[in-house]
Parts: C-alpha cells; sequence; structure tokens
C-alpha cells in the first residue's frame, strides 16, 4: 500500500448502516437543529457536524454541503471524500449491495495517479442542467449564481455556461478528491454559496424547494471540473467516475414520472426519490 490516508465522511441524518472500511466518518448532519420531543439534542452516536468550524445550523438550505463544510475545515487527509448514508462509491457491483461499497484496498492502486474521483455521470437525455433544473425548481437561483461567478471569477463563467448546456452531470456532491483539489474547490464553492446566500431571498419555499444551494453545488462541481480540465489544471486522465450505488430501491416509475411531469407539465419536485 502506498500510505496515502483517505477519509470519506457520510452525511446522514439519522441511523443507519454504515460501511466498516475505516477511511468512513459518519457525520451527524443538521445536529445544531435537531431536537427531539422532549427538546434535547439528537444523538445518533456519530460526530455532529456542530462540532469544531462548522455550519450546521444552515442544514436545511444547505444539505450534506454542511458535512463537506466539516471535513473542509475539520479533516486532515491526504484524500478526502463526501458520500451519502443511501448513496455510496462502488468499483464493483455485487449482489449484496453492502459487499459492493468503495473499500480503501480498492482505492490504493489509484491513490497519486488520480486526483479526482466522481460518480458516474447522471444523465438526463431530453433535458439540459438548465432546463431541467428550471422545470424541477427555480431557474433564477442559477441566473444570480452565474451573475456573482461574472463578478467574482469571471474566469469561469465560459465553464458554467457550456456545462449549464449538457444534458449530463455528476450529481449528490459526492466525490473523493486529493487535498489540493478538495481544499481549492471548496473555497471556491463555499464562496459563492455565501455571496449567493446575500442575494437571493426566497422566503416562501416548501421546505424541500428551499434546499437549494446543495442543489447549486452539485451544478458547480461540474463547473470548476471543466474549468480545471480546459485550462490544464487537471488532466482527464487524473480523473475517475465509479459507480454510485443507491442502498434502498428506487422507485424508477415514481421517478419517472415525475422527472416527465416536471418537463411537460411544469411541476416541481416536492420530494426525494
Amino acid at each position: 500500500m502506498n500510505g496515502k490516508n483517505v477519509k470519506i465522511v457520510i452525511a446522514t441524518h439519522k441511523k443507519y448502516r454504515m460501511p466498516k472500511d475505516k477511511m468512513y466518518i459518519p457525520i451527524h448532519v443538521g445536529a445544531e437543529c435537531r431536537k427531539d420531543k422532549n427538546g434535547n439534542a439528537v444523538e445518533l452516536g456519530y460526530i455532529k457536524d456542530n462540532t469544531g468550524d462548522n455550519i450546521s445550523k444552515l442544514n436545511s438550505s444547505f444539505c450534506e454541503l454542511t458535512a463537506l463544510y466539516w471535513a473542509w475545515k475539520n479533516v486532515e487527509a491526504d484524500y478526502i471524500g463526501l458520500a451519502h448514508y443511501r448513496r455510496h462509491f462502488s468499483m464493483k457491483r455485487k449482489k449484496d449491495i453492502w459487499k459492493s461499497v468503495l473499500t480503501y484496498k480498492q482505492l490504493v492502486p489509484y491513490l497519486g495517479r488520480i486526483r479526482v474521483f466522481t460518480p458516474n455521470k447522471r444523465r438526463y437525455y431530453i433535458e439540459s442542467l438548465y432546463s431541467h433544473y428550471a422545470h424541477t425548481h427555480y431557474a433564477e437561483q442559477l441566473d444570480e449564481t452565474r451573475k456573482i461567478i461574472l463578478e467574482k471569477y469571471p474566469e469561469y463563467l465560459k465553464a458554467y455556461d457550456k456545462v449549464l448546456k449538457r444534458d449530463y452531470g455528476y450529481m449528490f456532491n459526492m466525490m473523493i478528491m486529493d487535498k489540493k483539489c478538495f481544499e481549492q474547490y471548496c473555497k471556491w464553492l463555499f464562496d459563492i454559496l455565501f455571496e449567493l446566500k446575500t442575494k437571493i431571498d426566497m422566503p416562501k419555499l416548501s421546505a424541500f424547494q428551499g434546499r437549494f444551494y446543495g442543489r447549486i453545488s452539485e451544478i458547480m462541481f461540474n463547473v470548476w471540473l471543466e474549468y480545471q480540465i480546459v485550462n490544464g489544471k487537471l488532466k482527464k486522465k487524473e480523473i475517475k467516475e465509479l459507480q454510485c450505488i443507491h442502498m434502498e430501491k428506487i422507485n424508477w416509475l415514481k421517478k419517472g414520472g415525475a422527472f416527465l411531469k416536471a418537463k411537460f407539465l411544469h411541476e416541481r419536485y416536492e420530494g426525494s426519490f
């Protein structure tokens, strides 16, 4: 083994089965605001995202990004990543889904020469990333993000426009990156999102729709990656796609129906699938 240290935080809001590999760190997200019926802090037995330098109180709108931020500010490792309690990386799908979860031993041969690991691309086929977001959420959130990029990071604007026209992307805010890339990405991402928070006010959104910072960041990861590649800061051979496996069954009929209703009937999403 090459001795490189890898830590992958797993964002979770509830008690759940977790991988046993020592590179995983379950993180209780939204811990700052979660109380039980008696008004006491909820205890899941995991590290809480309201420890150390954190943005736990923003979890209702930033979703798993409170775990990403916590990792950025509190974890020391050669590679740092993010997964979800019900979504994990995998090298090879096996009959037992839990035996399919990525292990450190599987990752080791790639460490050093691969700098960024992503989940496999998610394709929308009949939608661009922009139109899909506009149909399922609110386009003005993307438009305001573009203005911020134009103002603060104009060199990224071409990549932003290019990515939003695609019908595919790396989703779920899942990634594993070497320390340098991880630091650069988080600094850039949170600077934009915190600025967006001062520019946009949508108080009438439902709880589900209010989680848009987490959704914006899914697209922003693709923008950051595109810029790195085009400008020679990352080589394509330094990026590797891994399978993204779901630990729970997906209702594809319900998911597909919601997708088509959003596309043709303009019915926005009001729940995860």
